[in-house]
């Protein structure tokens, strides 16, 4: 062990991980794997390997075939918990040319097609901005240009930012308005200046839609095939035919449009909507609140 009471440092821990994921992910690990993302010496490339030998004696053999460490049949991580969704997160993030692969610990990823979405330009001096006066819990004027027909022109309004958001598809600021008195949501890509610091309007504390979850309830449609609400309850993960999403209430609206809730049964086919929400009024309800 690295340290006197028996615990890893972190570096150690990190190296040891990184080898569970090559042999979980990449289906074996070299020393030069380790030395070339961690940029350490070859003797402590092995010394990790015998460690983590010695840790895990079970998980790996060396198939001299391969000239590397491959698991065993009885692998089983110590130190990653292994995770589709952040692996696939990833992958995403490569595919959309947001990361390169050496940012990652992926060494050969596989192919992957991502549905192209229009790109929203985000002004990085703005988003920097924004970043520092919610850090000091100030407001800031925005020259903002909104969709709303009685301001068809953009204009200066002051706001008190704490947080940002996203419907998956754009980014917003999350804050007080100080023109309508009341918590909003401001498209980034649509804050064309930023002026005049000053004090916060409201503490972040108040805005309770933001801070507030609501459970929403989601069960197979019932207008699927027993088979179909069999396989949607464990696309979705299900427990006892449902699952519980909680959603900060300041974002139902966009989790009703994401899902397309808000789409008429009849004119929807039941494929296209595999899942509805149970407790429906109390979602309205409380989505309605929290637009108001």
């Amino acid at each position: 062990m690295d340290n006197e009471d028996g615990k890893l440092r972190w570096g150690t821990e990190q190296r040891l991980e990184f080898i569970e994921f090559q042999a979980f992910w990449e289906g074996g690990v070299r020393r030069g794997d380790i030395t070339s993302r961690f940029g350490v010496s070859v003797p402590q490339a092995s010394n990790d390997l015998t460690l983590y030998q010695k840790l895990a004696p079970h998980n790996l053999r060396y198939d001299s075939s391969e000239k590397r460490y491959v698991p065993s049949p009885e692998f089983a991580p110590r130190f990653l918990k292994p995770n589709a969704e952040r692996y696939l997160v990833q992958l995403q993030a490569i595919a959309n040319r947001v990361i390169a692969l050496s940012d990652t610990w992926i060494a050969h990823a596989p192919d992957a097609g991502v549905m192209p979405v229009p790109y929203r330009r985000i002004d990085p001096a703005i988003f920097k901005r924004f970043v520092e006066v919610i850090r000091a819990a100030r407001s800031i004027e925005i020259h903002y240009q909104s969709m709303n027909v009685k301001r068809p022109d953009a204009i200066w309004r002051r706001i008190t930012p704490h947080a940002f958001g996203t419907d998956g598809l754009r980014w917003h600021v999350r804050g007080f308005c100080h023109l309508e008195n009341k918590w909003k949501d401001f498209i980034l890509s649509r804050c064309r200046e930023l002026r005049a610091e000053g004090d916060a309007g409201a503490p972040a504390s108040d805005d309770q839609k933001w801070l507030t979850d609501f459970d929403v309830h989601l069960i197979p449609n019932p207008e699927l095939s027993e088979s179909q609400r069999e396989t949607i309850a464990m696309d979705y993960d299900m427990r006892d035919g449902r699952a519980v999403v909680p959603v900060r209430c300041a974002m139902l609206y966009y989790f009703e449009k994401r899902l397309r809730l808000d789409v008429d049964p009849k004119k929807d086919r039941p494929a296209e909507k595999p899942v509805v929400v149970a407790n429906w009024k109390e979602f309205i309800e409380a989505r309605d609140a929290a637009m108001a």
